[in-house]
């Protein structure tokens, strides 16, 4: 194992550096500070060719453009949405910034995807860790937030996420990793027909706008349910597209399978595994013309401050939020 760094730009007058950890199978997973956003997940086919598989781009500019959809980074303080940016906590009414339509989503105009994160490399060269400090207001959420990032590689291929994160006041709290995956290895190729299940057996109903409306359904006999493998271009003529909270079968906050990925044109497989109750399934695009790449963001369901019978997402002093998520790679 081992850890490479080079310089990728310049932002608000400190160095962005792009660190990557490659382990003996010659897998690799690349990293920069600003928004802690993964740039390249390395893996090998079938035929052991090498490819990235995550959408990305080539430079630090064109992470900067306000067009970016997300790609690869950390979102926080509160990932997904918040319905008209605003909720209470204990008696008071908080107004967050209404950057998605009437809605607030991924933390805001300057997320933690828009920052600059510190970075620390593990002497072993198997991990790095990133942490920001979030500062009391910082888009209008109360509290100073500290929240560490930790990527690991293994020799297994498992790219590992740890999160943590503490508070001195109440505030909502929920991270979760944006990558967009394309294991054809090939950007350009849509992933209709990589082959996906879901740990998942219901889902959050929401309005028009993406909205929970705090109704829970069941996944059978609808376009989301992916219980068993399937195309993802199989049913998309009855969803439009792809971008719903899936409820994980599991026991709460135990390590367990969320998902797996296969492509048959590249042999690839992506096991993911997570600690969080949910995940975003985000297929690029409400319009089924697009298609790219397709998101699996580990996460509480969105909107939770707002719905009592959500799980809670309101972290409090003295208490250290967590999560791990992996990701393991093959082929066959």
């Amino acid at each position: 194992m081992h850890i490479t760094e080079r310089f990728f730009g310049t932002f608000e007058g400190k160095p962005v550096m792009e660190y990557t950890l490659q382990n003996a199978n010659g897998m690799q997973v690349s990293v920069i500070n600003y928004g802690a956003t993964v740039t390249k997940i390395i893996t090998a086919d079938r035929r052991n060719c090498f490819a990235n598989v995550i959408t990305h781009f080539d430079n630090l500019e064109a992470y900067l453009q306000k067009s970016n959809p997300y790609y690869g980074c950390v979102v926080g303080r509160y990932c997904n949405r918040i319905a008209h940016g605003k909720f209470t906590l204990n008696g008071k009414e908080y107004q967050l910034a209404k950057n998605h339509g009437e809605h607030h989503l991924h933390g805001g105009l300057k997320g933690f995807d828009k920052v600059w994160w510190d970075v620390s490399m593990n002497e072993t060269g198997s991990s790095i860790t990133l942490s920001y400090t979030s500062k009391d207001g910082e888009e209008c959420y109360p509290g100073n937030l500290t929240v560490t990032v930790e990527y690991a590689l293994s020799e297994n291929n498992e790219w590992s996420i740890y999160y943590t994160a503490i508070t001195d006041q109440p505030t909502p709290v929920n991270l979760t990793n944006h990558c967009y995956f394309n294991l054809t290895g090939d950007c350009t190729n849509r992933i209709l027909q990589h082959e996906l299940k879901l740990f998942a057996d219901r889902y959050t109903i929401t309005n028009k706008d993406l909205i929970p409306t705090g109704e829970i359904a069941t996944v059978k006999n609808t376009g989301l349910d992916f219980t068993t493998a399937k195309p993802v271009g199989q049913d998309l003529e009855k969803t439009g597209g792809y971008d719903h909270n899936m409820i994980l079968t599991k026991e709460a906050a135990t390590l367990s399978p969320a998902a797996t990925v296969y492509d048959p044109s590249s042999g690839r497989f992506m096991e993911m595994f997570t600690t969080e109750p949910a995940v975003q399934f985000y297929s690029g695009t409400q319009d089924a013309g697009a298609q790219y790449g397709l998101c699996l963001e580990a996460q509480h369901y969105p909107d939770s401050p707002n719905h009592e019978n959500f799980p809670d997402t309101i972290l409090i002093p003295g208490k250290t939020y967590t999560q791990k998520t992996i990701y393991r790679f093959s082929s066959r």
